[in-house]
């Protein structure tokens, strides 16, 4: 097995994670720096920041958190990380990011492979958040986003937005890119500013009522429709 999808599958993190490990020469294996094609075999010994990993037995975990503001979607060992946060008895860790200002829904898990295949991108997987913005929200706002502007030299794609029920400043809107720090930077080029974030939704995974700081197993239905989605 290649050290990256060894690695990945231990828990310790995702394989795109892994290779950053390695492009950092950060890996070992008995005693020697790894390179991409290092293959693993039973018996072998690697080393992470001189740390040994053990590959050990571990309960496939699958968790939805409510991130509360002010938790930051890292496993560094930081004040304030989602890890320590959560403080499940498995190591999981957080699939794709809120930023620290932001809060609502995010998905944790210990297998590095369903990390990648649900946070990536480029697999057009929705999440869906409810802003609320510091002014009357415009229709040509509206309009505009759900059409793609651009932010940073680069055109989000389009995306369904709608302005919520008996509400001047808060609207709806479903991503299916993740931008760095998106729909803030979408709201400020029109001289909005945010002043509450909150994902409601990732896949067919909902926030439901979840309270800030709070944590659920998914279903064995959530999981079943999830995965069917993920191929996995």
């Amino acid at each position: 097995m290649k050290v990256d999808k060894y690695i990945a599958t231990t828990g310790y993190c995702s394989r795109r994670k892994a290779n950053e490990l390695l492009d950092e020469k950060r890996v070992k294996v008995n005693g020697k720096t790894a390179g991409y094609n290092a293959e693993i075999k039973e018996g072998d010994v690697i080393l992470i920041d001189g740390e040994e990993l053990h590959a050990k037995p571990f309960v496939q975990t699958l968790i939805a958190y409510h991130k509360p503001k002010g938790i930051v979607c890292t496993s560094e060992k930081i004040e304030g990380n989602i890890v320590d946060a959560v403080g499940h008895v498995q190591k999981v860790y957080p699939i794709g990011r809120l930023d620290k200002d932001s809060e609502g829904l995010i998905l944790l898990t210990n297998q590095g492979e369903w990390i990648d295949k649900i946070a990536n991108s480029a697999n057009g997987h929705e999440k869906e958040y409810i802003v609320t913005l510091n002014l009357p929200v415009r229709k040509q706002f509206l309009k505009e986003i759900s059409e793609g502007i651009t932010i940073q030299k680069e055109k989000t794609k389009p995306c369904v937005v709608s302005l919520e029920p008996n509400s001047k400043r808060i609207f709806r809107i479903i991503l299916t890119q993740g931008l760095n720090r998106q729909i803030r930077r979408m709201c400020n080029a029109y001289d909005y500013q945010v002043i509450k974030l909150q994902r409601v939704r990732v896949m067919n995974i909902t926030l439901g009522k979840l309270k800030p700081g709070e944590w659920r197993d998914l279903t064995e239905l959530e999981k079943k429709e999830l995965f069917e989605r993920l191929l996995v």
